[in-house]
């Protein structure tokens, strides 16, 4: 890769790494499932007002199904679970298991059965976050985990759909895929949350507060996105997700640079084993060459 394109992934696997920090610091602010609504409102933004032309890249029931279970359901899942108690920076790597959902998912669905490296991988994984499991305080943060592993899981089933949809363009099927889920999550909020709630949040907007909406809509969800279709246009997807493994780096060093989150020995022995079983699944080791003899 170039060394531009490199830096460009690690600045996209920085941006959403910090979008952990991001998503705490609305938090504060919204009620975690308008919080969600208003992200996706404001990243469909673009194709509303300029508009794209030609329509969405893909048939329309991708469109509705990727937006429902991404937009809707792995959102207001992780969304949720964070509010409740889960720490953004554990958030960040827990959230990575979607990788061994998607290879479990397509091994049920496709008939696509996972190689010896990637059931290693998933077997070193989620042994670590039974690790951090052990050290969660019963309640609270125990279902927040709960609750974000059940988004990894509906981020495996939409890495399905968008696998079959086969769109050209990720970042304008993005687009169209926000405008999915801000009314299905808006009335869940009305329901679930209560529309004094909505209002009271809305009614009492802080800088922090919309900076955190704009930096997920714009920052994470848009140019995030675009530049990681950019970058699996000119490269193989083998050397574009490997970076994907620094998301939790630096959702992890983020969130104890701004929201002073620590790690036990316990934690930190988990989170290793995380990244080490996420190694393992995804990276590819290079071949060996056959010796040649000299004369």
């Amino acid at each position: 890769m170039r060394t531009a394109h490199i830096g460009l992934a690690v600045a996209v696997a920085a941006i959403w790494g910090f979008n952990f920090v991001a998503i705490k610091v609305g938090l504060a602010d919204f009620p975690p499932i308008l919080f969600c609504a208003l992200r996706f409102a404001l990243a469909a933004l673009p194709l509303v007002v300029l508009g794209v032309r030609g329509g969405p890249p893909v048939p329309w029931r991708f469109i509705l199904g990727i937006g429902m279970v991404l937009g809707v359901v792995k959102f207001s899942l992780l969304f949720v679970g964070m509010d409740i108690g889960m720490p953004a920076g554990l958030s960040s790597l827990v959230l990575q298991s979607q990788a061994f959902f998607t290879a479990l998912f397509a091994a049920l669905v496709l008939g696509e059965r996972p190689g010896p490296k990637q059931v290693l991988g998933m077997a070193v994984a989620f042994a670590g976050i039974g690790l951090i499991a052990t050290e969660m305080p019963a309640g609270a943060s125990l279902l927040g985990l709960a609750l974000v592993m059940a988004a990894a899981a509906a981020w495996g089933v939409s890495n399905l759909l968008m696998k079959q949809a086969k769109a050209p363009d990720l970042f304008r099927m993005m687009l169209w895929v926000s405008v999915v889920p801000p009314i299905p999550l808006l009335l869940l909020s009305l329901g679930m949350e209560g529309p004094d709630r909505a209002w009271q949040a809305l009614t009492h907007l802080t800088p922090l507060g919309v900076g955190a909406v704009a930096y997920i809509a714009f920052g994470a969800t848009l140019f995030g996105f675009a530049a990681w279709g950019f970058l699996l246009r000119h490269y193989p997807a083998s050397l574009v997700a490997p970076f994907s493994l620094l998301v939790p780096i630096f959702g992890i060093s983020s969130s104890a640079l701004f929201l002073g989150e620590s790690f036990t020995p316990l934690k930190m022995a988990g989170a290793l084993l995380v990244l080490a079983g996420l190694a393992v699944a995804v990276l590819k080791l290079p071949s060996a060459r056959p010796a040649t003899r000299r004369l």
